[in-house]
């Protein structure tokens, strides 16, 4: 689906009657039907027409934006960019078409896709001068840490990019930004391990770079298998964009007061680092790895799960929208099952984690409530089989989203509607009081 066939949404209106305070009042708030038929009602003249504001903590019933990028329907397990099921895009698409996609709004043609990748090859460098940053981590360093401060210093590098406004140079920066996180992604676990940096190949696709940065030495080179070049596509397809979750909201909210695209992006590397977020597949591997320490008995563990009393959570299951099944999912546990037998490296955590989902999908308690393996549940055990360390999950799971980021941000500046965010609150605190001098202070 091209940019041209996007749907304007459609805006209908609504009276609402509001009893506030003994007052009762009617008024007509506009009514926006998306695309997709989905519903909102308007309400950003709310405090200007009633002087009372809505209050939704954690934004779950708020829509923030109106996007043409990604559509959910976590009901059906629906996942589209740009109008495509992500099941299609994972079979035949590559991440490089897949961002192109998404940043652009539509599918490049032949000649349009190799020019988009050979710019990606071409400014994959980083500047020598900061390689000397990497110098001032100590070896202990979470890569995320580095992956985000290095992130927003490519803005001192091209101050020409700070001005956001300036749309005629988006095209180089977000293509810089795409090609260089991943380099900056590789020399950050170099340095994390005590290896020198590897220099990205130019005569080496996207995906296979990464892998020859993170896993060649100046002593033995590194030549990725296709078989796990495609699986490293499939993975960073699946999490390219995902509507306005925790990260994407931050890029936006940074963005929308004119910051940078690098300080935008930056930030919501960040935002993703958390476990609730990013770092979910760091946890299944956690809990897997506790599972098999302990004897590896699943059933007692769901038990423990069950239990209101425990303090044991079900990592990897369900999903904030998804309410059904993570279409996301179904498509990374063939490329687990794929990947560990090309790579012929018996996993025991996929063991564990095969009866693990098999006992939950039997489990009425699961069942009635749910709960199904999420993207985050298999993608560790592959990131695992491949030979990433863990603390570098949530970096892949960053560089897969970069392109969204990038997508969400460029849309946010081009619609003429945009406002600097600023959530109000509910103040519950001290009334009116005064000044107490210190000396006077019981």
């Amino acid at each position: 689906m091209g940019a041209g066939n996007e749907k304007e949404a459609r805006v209908n209106s609504a009276k609402l009657t509001l009893n506030i305070a003994g007052v009762e009042k009617t008024i007509d708030f506009p009514v926006i039907v998306g695309s997709e038929n989905e519903v909102a009602i308007d309400i950003r003249d709310l405090r200007a027409k009633t002087g009372v504001i809505a209050l939704d903590p954690s934004f779950g019933n708020t829509g923030s934006c109106t996007s043409a990028i990604t559509y959910i329907d976590g009901d059906a397990g629906i996942l589209r960019y740009r109008g495509i099921p992500i099941e299609q895009l994972g079979e035949h698409s590559s991440f490089v078409e897949t961002s192109y996609l998404l940043i652009n709004g539509r599918l490049p043609n032949k000649f349009e896709l190799g020019e988009y990748s050979r710019k990606l090859t071409m400014h994959s460098l980083i500047h020598e001068d900061m390689k000397h940053f990497f110098d001032g981590y100590p070896s202990t360093a979470h890569p995320m840490a580095i992956l985000s401060a290095m992130v927003c210093s490519l803005s001192s590098f091209y101050p020409e990019a700070l001005d956001a406004t300036n749309t005629e140079l988006f095209d180089i920066t977000a293509t810089r930004l795409l090609s260089k996180v991943r380099t900056i992604a590789a020399f950050s676990y170099k340095k994390s391990i005590g290896q020198p940096v590897m220099y990205p190949r130019n005569d080496l696709s996207y995906c296979a770079n990464l892998l020859q940065m993170m896993f060649a030495t100046p002593c033995e080179p590194h030549e990725p298998d296709e078989e796990v070049v495609k699986i490293v596509n499939l993975l960073l397809i699946l999490h390219a964009d995902h509507e306005q979750n925790c990260s994407t909201s931050t890029v936006r909210v940074v963005g929308s007061g004119q910051a940078n695209l690098f300080a935008s992006v930056a930030a919501g590397i960040c935002a993703l680092w958390g476990p609730r977020h990013g770092g979910a597949n760091q946890e299944v591997i956690g809990m897997l790895a506790k599972i098999q320490a302990n004897g590896g008995d699943v059933n007692k563990f769901l038990s423990l799960v069950k239990d209101k009393s425990s303090t044991v959570k079900l990592m990897g299951f369900g999903h904030r929208v998804y309410k059904n099944f993570d279409p996301r999912a179904l498509l990374i546990k063939k490329a687990a099952d794929s990947a560990l037998r090309k790579l012929g490296k018996p996993d025991p955590l996929l063991d564990v984690a095969k009866r693990l989902e098999e006992a939950a999908l039997k489990d009425s308690y699961f069942i009635d409530r749910k709960l199904y393996p999420n993207v985050d549940f298999y993608s560790g055990i592959i990131y695992r089989a491949l030979g990433f360390p863990t603390n570098m999950f949530t970096v892949l799971f960053a560089l897969g989203r970069l392109p969204g980021w990038i997508a969400q941000w460029k849309e946010m500046n081009e619609d003429p509607t945009t406002r600097i965010a600023r959530p109000r609150q509910i103040y519950t605190g001290n009334v009116a009081q005064d000044y107490v001098p210190i000396d006077s202070r019981v």
